[in-house]
């Protein structure tokens, strides 16, 4: 078992970041979710219900490499999504952070795709997520808003399995974008970032 303060320490950052996306309008009330993933496989993540503005380390949930959840309080259940976290973290080991948040721009521009992919524009803030190139052609995964989130999910790992994404963010049609990074706090500035690019493609849409 891993120190205790470890694992309190983990939880904090969530509830900082929580608290700053509820801020920004992306997590309001119960929306969204987050995780971090810990040094033995298993991750922290947001339960289920809970308003992301008035979080306490009691409002998570730690889910196990085989399934097994442990709560602080038997009342407690994982996020809807914690599937999807569960692919992230089978397909990318370098990831120990995944964030997932409900915007009105992320939802806007996810009706702007093609099919299965978003084509984002050229801007400099792709640099950030690891884009480097001159006029880059970039694509962000689009995915369908699966009733059953287990769908969602097997779709995910699926695709991504043949057809790695050029960026670590997702798109979920209608509902939310998700991004995953090596740690936390780059997993906040990588959703900044690709919140960023769907204010512009929202604004763009508008002054044509």
């Amino acid at each position: 078992m891993m120190n205790s303060q470890v694992l309190i320490d983990a939880r904090i950052e969530l509830i900082a970041a929580a608290r700053l996306f509820y801020q920004k309008g992306w997590m309001v009330g119960t929306a969204g979710n987050l995780s971090v993933r810990l040094p033995d496989g298993s991750f922290w993540i947001t339960a289920s219900g809970k308003a992301k503005g008035e979080l306490t380390t009691r409002d998570f949930v730690r889910v196990y490499a085989d399934g097994t959840v442990e709560t602080p309080d038997p009342g407690l259940k994982p996020s809807a999504e914690t599937s999807i976290h569960q692919s992230i973290y089978n397909l990318f080991p370098k990831a120990t952070a995944c964030y997932h948040v409900h915007s009105v721009e992320a939802n806007l521009a996810s009706m702007f795709a093609q099919e299965d992919a978003l084509n984002l524009p050229p801007l400099e803030m792709l640099k950030g997520l690891g884009v480097w190139s001159e006029n880059p052609r970039c694509q962000m995964a689009v995915f369908t808003n699966h009733l059953q989130v287990s769908q969602i999910a097997t779709e995910i790992e699926s695709r991504f399995r043949t057809h790695p994404p050029q960026i670590p963010a997702l798109l979920i049609r209608n509902h939310g974008v998700t991004v995953w990074a090596s740690s936390p706090e780059t997993a906040l500035n990588y959703i900044e970032l690709v919140e960023y690019i769907f204010r512009y493609m929202v604004a763009a849409r508008q002054v044509r």
